[in-house]
């Protein structure tokens, strides 16, 4: 009887183990979830600046209209996909209209120019913030993936890892923008 008694507890115990793995594993998925969906948040508040910067920049210098269109046919084609790396090309060409405006003194001096910059530039902060919280959890997600005896729920299970958010490698690789 006490036999049966130990071999009930060791089950018990193997699958409340199982079962706080899962929700651990679960919960840290969540969390890499919730800091993309930021990453998202904060991309879709920059990009709603961007019409806003493109308009006042426009005012200064009509030939560079080829960068601006190519601006908005990138945030268009990231609100479309909510692809990160398209986010990227649309933050390069941003940099791009504020290197243009640079060469117009009137346009740095201008208080709605002045008020879009430091807009963007809050939310380039926030974006870089957000970055780090979703590569520290998708690290700690997959860390959990492949430390024992987690790996083996995950392997049970079928959790895949999840990809850093990696903008450097991006940027070397595939980026060529013309200004």
């Amino acid at each position: 009887m006490n036999g049966y008694i130990i071999l009930i507890f060791i089950i018990f115990s193997f699958l409340f183990y199982i079962l706080v793995s899962y929700n651990s594993i679960i919960a840290s998925k969540h969390r890499v979830s919730q800091a993309r969906s930021t990453i998202d948040i904060y991309l879709n508040q920059r990009f709603d600046l961007i019409p806003n910067l493109v308009e006042c920049v426009k005012e200064y210098e009509k030939h560079e209209q080829k960068i601006f269109e190519e601006t908005i046919n990138l945030r268009n084609s990231y609100l479309d996909s909510k692809d990160l790396n398209k986010a990227y090309l649309l933050n390069s060409k941003c940099n791009s209209i504020l290197a243009i405006a640079e060469n117009y003194p009137d346009l740095k001096a201008s208080t709605n120019f002045l008020h879009l910059q430091k807009s963007l530039i809050k939310m380039e902060s926030q974006l870089q913030a957000a970055r780090r919280l979703y590569n520290s959890e998708v690290t700690n997600y997959n860390t959990k993936l492949n430390t024992i005896p987690t790996n083996l729920i995950a392997k049970i299970f079928n959790f895949q890892e999840e990809n850093l958010f990696q903008i450097e490698e991006y940027k070397k690789e595939n980026i060529n923008i013309d200004i």
